[in-house]
């Protein structure tokens, strides 16, 4: 899929925002350490960097309250860093990334009860649309913009309308949505964002194999893809979450103006303010009961 086909470097330039998820809830019942993980990442990251010298990368964290950008190529400050910026990226990326964990901790206001909650998937995605978007209109050249989700978190249902607002703005703007998801479900959202989006969905079989998963598969630029054979989702689940109580569903009312997801008949949209007639099961009714007693 071709990136923004105007105003580019060269086809094999890109420009890759790394989401992390650091969600503590995840990683501290996960079966793969997250001191492990972040090997394998900065191990891809570094290879991504010596794939082409133009190459940018920009790492941004998402956790359950909060995202930060960790590292940025292009900055003044690891760019002058030459020979070494392979070395920068390590030591950066590990102490920004311990500062947002701390940080991201304080701002939990009580522990969760029952299920692992949900990382702000919507917010990282936002904030990388935003750095593209900037990077459009920076300058006179840029290289093909990708974003590549490292997710593991469970989807969170309230977040359905930002995530999928960011999905089509993606979709928009040419950019794919990358994912490789290391959780023990699938996610929905991130099937339909690389469905959508034209990117590739990845749930790796064995973690302990995640730099050749994530070498093999997302190292590639978007001009060389063309020319290899990736991994295709199996299905993309569709299901859509309901307005009224963020829960997913596979059957739902939907309102005619604005689109909104309810899980039950309502006689107004909370949305948009618009009145709802009776449920069709209601309203196929009555002409039924009439026709009867005309019969008899």
């Amino acid at each position: 899929m071709a990136s923004a086909p105007s105003k580019l470097y060269a086809d094999d330039v890109s420009l890759l925002v790394v989401l992390l998820d650091t969600n503590p809830f995840f990683w501290s019942a996960s079966s793969l350490p997250f001191s492990k993980f972040i090997s394998h990442v900065i191990s891809f990251l570094n290879s991504v960097l010596l794939l082409n010298q133009l190459n940018q990368i920009v790492v941004i964290a998402t956790g359950h309250n909060c995202c930060d950008y960790l590292y940025d190529s292009s900055s003044p400050a690891n760019r002058s860093s030459g020979t070494g910026k392979l070395s920068a990226l390590s030591v950066d990326l590990l102490e920004k990334l311990e500062e947002f964990v701390i940080r991201d901790e304080k701002l939990l206001k009580k522990e969760p009860e029952g299920s692992i909650p949900s990382s702000l998937l919507s917010g990282s995605l936002s904030m990388a649309l935003c750095y593209i978007q900037r990077v459009f209109r920076s300058g006179l050249l840029h290289p093909h913009p990708r974003i590549l989700c490292l997710h593991g978190s469970q989807d969170g249902p309230e977040q359905y309308v930002a995530i999928m607002n960011a999905i089509f703005s993606a979709q928009r703007s040419m950019v794919p949505i990358d994912s490789c998801f290391i959780g023990a479900q699938n996610s929905a959202f991130l099937q339909q964002a690389s469905y959508i989006t034209g990117g590739v969905y990845l749930k790796p079989q064995l973690l302990d194999g995640t730099f050749q998963y994530l070498l093999t598969v997302f190292a590639t630029d978007l001009h060389s893809r063309g020319f290899l054979q990736l991994p295709k989702s199996v299905g993309v689940d569709f299901r859509a979450s309901c307005f009224c109580h963020k829960k997913t569903i596979d059957m739902g009312y939907i309102c005619s103006v604005c689109l909104s997801i309810f899980c039950k008949h309502h006689k107004k949209c909370s949305t948009c303010g618009s009145v709802f007639g009776q449920p069709q099961s209601d309203a196929a009714s009555e002409p039924n009961k009439k026709r009867k007693a005309g019969d008899a």
